[in-house]
């Protein structure tokens, strides 16, 4: 099943930890967020498999953003 995660608040894309085509376990860390000089890991809620990455280190991202796209084991 395809999922995708969304920002929870507006911030900065600090670094992404996946590519393309990765194998993630369920709450392994996929991206930092920047917000008010916190760290704020994304975390994958499920296993599976990258698919497709909706945004690049030093985005700004709003609310519901889309950030990632992955399809679940």
């Amino acid at each position: 099943m395809a999922e995708t995660i969304q920002a929870d608040m507006g911030a900065n894309v600090w670094k992404i930890l996946v590519k393309q085509g990765d194998r993630v376990e369920n709450e392994e860390p996929l991206m930092i967020l920047e917000a008010m000089k916190m760290e704020i890991p994304i975390l994958a809620e499920e296993s599976g498999t990258v698919v497709a990455l909706r945004v690049a280190e030093g985005d700004s991202v709003a609310p519901g953003q889309a950030l990632v796209d992955f399809e679940t084991d």
